[in-house]
């Protein structure tokens, strides 16, 4: 598999102990595709539910977990507020909207239950260290919260793209209008938190049609 690499807007340089101790909490390409991340049966259906929830305009990233049937079970979107990209700061980001919106199963030997993240930004596919920060990040909250780690998706102005195994759409994208959630997936209840810009947190349970 082939990837593109991007320099990451987000990406600033300070001094070099501090530059090599973020970049040893970057997941490249190569390390994310040997990890054994489990796919996704559906990724269209799972990135056009997660966009119609919660519209994530670029720099906004949606984590959502997904029972063992790939059913949503809970998601919560948010933009971070870190000054660098840190897979560190990423997987406290994280951790902090899983335990908001999802009890952990640590007491399980296995876990049952998968955490994806979408991730809205500018750029094209090509991965960046951003990306790999998120990856970094996503597997580290997933341990630490007693899941499984699934896919890491990019959503781009030329679409959407589950980086790892090369599958990707062109709609929805970063600037569509989000469908109504009869047109994508019907699943049973599911809590659904978005972080608002100035701090503020809307909590909602929605239906969708059966």
């Amino acid at each position: 598999m082939t990837f593109g690499f991007a320099p990451s807007a987000a990406t600033s340089i300070t001094a070099p102990a501090d530059s090599v101790s973020r970049l040893a909490r970057i997941l490249e390409p190569a390390e994310w595709a040997a990890a054994g991340i489990p796919l996704l049966r559906n990724p269209r259906e799972v990135v056009s539910g997660l966009h119609s929830r919660h519209r994530p305009a670029p720099a906004t990233a949606v984590v959502a977990v997904l029972d063992h049937e790939e059913r949503l079970a809970a998601s919560a979107s948010f933009v971070p507020r870190v000054a660098q990209v840190d897979g560190w700061e990423f997987r406290n980001a994280l951790l902090a909207q899983l335990r908001r919106v999802i009890p952990h199963d640590l007491r399980r030997r296995t876990p049952i239950r998968t955490a994806v993240l979408l991730y809205s930004r500018d750029g094209d596919e090509r991965w960046t260290q951003e990306d790999g920060a998120w990856m970094w990040g996503l597997r580290d909250a997933c341990t630490l919260h007693g899941l499984r780690c699934g896919a890491y998706i990019t959503l781009t102005r030329g679409g959407w793209q589950v980086l790892g195994d090369g599958r990707g759409g062109r709609r929805p994208d970063s600037e569509s209008p989000p469908v109504a959630l009869s047109e994508t997936t019907a699943d049973p209840e599911t809590a659904v938190v978005r972080s608002g810009g100035s701090g503020s947190v809307e909590v909602s349970r929605r239906t969708a049609a059966r």
